[in-house]
């Protein structure tokens, strides 16, 4: 299993972004967004970047030891950028396949860093009426 901590982005399509939620769900990783959410906010037919930021290790769990948590840029139904974090495994994240080039990939960080959380984003729409509860995150 890798343990280096690359400096890369990722794409990935809604189905696999899911899919990536799933397996930090069956792990029991502390940082992902319930794929409920998830399935009623995103953008079907969008694409959502990983960005690897941190080796997160559990040494009382060596079975899913490292992780590697990630920021998140999400496109939502509405069409806006949100940010949000999910650890994933480093042989997991090594599957994605690299497809950006490096201006693409400055962008995205860009975009990034300017996004507001998820929980920002759910805690607005719960104040304006759009949506009844924001999960914790």
């Amino acid at each position: 299993m890798a343990s280096a901590l690359p400096r890369t982005v990722r794409a990935v399509d809604t189905d696999q972004l899911l899919d990536l939620q799933k397996e930090a769900a069956v792990c029991g990783f502390s940082q992902r967004l319930p794929v409920d959410w998830l399935r009623e906010h995103l953008a079907a037919e969008a694409t959502h970047y990983l960005v690897p930021t941190l080796v997160h290790q559990l040494r009382h769990r060596p079975e899913v030891s490292p992780q590697w948590r990630c920021q998140l840029l999400l496109t939502v139904s509405t069409g806006e950028q949100i940010w949000g974090l999910l650890d994933v495994l480093p042989d997991t994240f090594d599957k994605i396949s690299e497809t950006l080039g490096a201006e693409v990939k400055k962008a995205i960080v860009s975009r990034m860093e300017q996004a507001v959380t998820q929980r920002e984003w759910s805690e607005r729409r719960v104040a304006a009426g759009i949506h009844k509860e924001a999960p914790q995150n």
